[in-house]
């Protein structure tokens, strides 16, 4: 099975992106993650509410463009289950052995995800409900990855 981590924004911090790279060069031999990016939309400022839903949505359509119908979705979003590290390990396992070809992570923008991307998701996952910026939460849910992965194999996680 195939895993992308599919991002509204990029990744502007070094430090950021050198954490993400680095669970991404751990996972490569055993369960390799690719990241694609979709560009954020810009909010004017003083957006009205009506003005940030049109810019999720538009976000939600790009991401949507994204995503092959066999994809197995998982949308990352704050009301989604919560799930322990060994429970997501063995999602992840069931995902993998799912028979689909692909397993998508979706992480939306500074204002989430449209309702049409939560719709579409087999899975939506929340990692509590504190609000992360996007750009930590890539690099939290490759450790998550990691960790799962690690778990599934019966190997210690080294920190």
């Amino acid at each position: 099975m195939q895993c992308r981590i599919l991002a509204v924004g990029s990744i502007k911090e070094a430090y950021f992106t050198a954490g993400i790279n680095e669970y991404l060069k751990r996972l490569r031999p055993v369960f390799p993650v690719t990241v694609q990016e979709v560009k954020d939309l810009p909010a004017p400022n003083n957006a009205s509410a009506a003005q940030i839903a049109q810019l999720v949505e538009q976000e939600g359509q790009k991401l949507l463009a994204q995503l092959s119908p066999e994809a197995l979705v998982v949308a990352l979003a704050i009301k989604g289950r919560q799930l322990a590290s060994p429970e997501l390990a063995a999602k992840l396992a069931e995902w993998s052995a799912s028979g689909r070809r692909e397993l998508v992570f979706v992480i939306g923008g500074s204002y989430g995800l449209a309702p049409a991307v939560l719709q579409r998701a087999d899975f939506q996952l929340s990692f509590g409900p504190a609000t992360f910026p996007h750009q930590l939460m890539r690099l939290i849910l490759c450790e998550q990855i990691y960790r799962s992965v690690k778990i599934n194999r019966n190997e210690p996680y080294h920190k």
